[in-house]
């Protein structure tokens, strides 16, 4: 079968990554089926994927004929956030698209100097543009970016006046359990994220550069999400009435609720409510990361197993960590609740 042709105003061709060197897109073509295929929009999941690179400027060019209303999923791991992208993905309402490359290449060229702020905001707007192509007449693209993004969610809201947020987070002993249960991998991977969160100075919590080294994998978690939080919070602050927060495990009580509160403010058209896509929807039943059977039952067992394993070190972690929040003026509880 020949390769698809390539169309610039064509979402399925994703603009997966930026090459500053040359100033070109390289898209993959991606069909909407496949966004359900793998969790995130990695090269494991597109990176055989038909192919095309062209120069910036023709891409963003083409691209302003075809802009959705453009919406952001915002999370802090843990929580969900794929599940609920999953969830919106509501062919004629609206599309998610699950942490984009794209925009992680723009945090490497932010993160090692490489380009002047101005222009690493025109290269954000272009990025948004390219990656908020319609998909349908009435649809709408929700951007759910990798939390590493966090430095740039205020500039994204910034760029995007008419954009609301979602704020997703797992309450913190949740977090906590769900590092300690992943394992090794997941110890670095928050080692790495709060690296990253030092070099973009979004850590501000009273530790001295070299305390960083005395904590635990857990505690380095837990610094990390506190500093995600105030994130969080601030953004909330700044924008109300655009911004809003939601727990997961309000989220995985009630999804069909969130769903519906998410529609009431334009994340997903009110009309897919009215044609009962809302309820009952089955991305809440599968797992995230592997598509399998996963019941509230199953993620209860797994919290259980967790706590059953590490349970004295997620409390004493925990502990310390409620203390680090409230000496640096941080509330465990975000304003602008999605949900009552």
């Amino acid at each position: 079968m020949a390769d698809p042709v390539f169309d610039p105003t064509d979402p399925t061709w994703l603009a997966h990554r930026y090459d500053r060197a040359s100033d070109r897109i390289l898209y993959r073509h991606v069909p909407r089926a496949m966004h359900g295929e793998g969790p995130f929009l990695t090269d494991e999941l597109v990176g055989d994927r038909p192919q095309h690179i062209g120069s910036r400027s023709d891409a963003v060019a083409a691209a302003r004929a075809q802009v959705a209303p453009v919406h952001f999923l915002f999370h802090s791991a843990f929580c969900g956030s794929t599940v609920l992208a999953r969830a919106i993905d509501l062919p004629d309402y609206a599309m998610a698209l699950s942490e984009p490359v794209l925009l992680n290449d723009i945090v490497g060229i932010r993160r090692r100097g490489e380009m002047a702020g101005p222009e690493i905001a025109r290269l954000l707007d272009d990025a948004l543009l390219l990656l908020a192509r319609r998909w349908g007449p009435d649809e709408t693209v929700v951007l759910k970016p990798s939390n590493i993004v966090a430095g740039l969610m205020g500039p994204m809201l910034a760029l995007r006046p008419d954009a609301r947020a979602l704020l997703l987070y797992a309450p913190l002993p949740d977090f906590l359990a769900s590092v300690a249960r992943k394992g090794l991998w997941c110890r670095l991977w928050v080692r790495e994220l709060l690296e990253g969160m030092l070099r973009e100075r979004l850590v501000d919590l009273g530790f001295e550069p070299n305390d960083y080294f005395r904590l635990s994998d857990l505690q380095v978690a837990a610094v990390g999400w506190i500093a995600q939080h105030r994130l969080f919070a601030t953004l909330a602050a700044a924008h109300p009435g655009r911004v809003f927060t939601l727990s997961s495990d309000r989220l995985m009580a009630d999804p069909a609720r969130a769903l519906g509160a998410l529609a009431r403010r334009g994340f997903i058209p009110e009309s897919a409510a009215a044609a009962g896509l809302l309820d009952a929807n089955p991305a809440f039943r599968r797992h995230s990361k592997d598509g399998r059977d996963f019941s509230p039952e199953a993620r209860a067992l797994e919290r259980a197993a967790a706590d059953a394993a590490h349970g004295d070190e997620i409390a004493k972690v925990h502990d310390w960590a409620r203390a680090v929040a409230a000496s640096a003026g941080v509330a465990l509880d975000l304003p602008a609740a999605l949900l009552d």
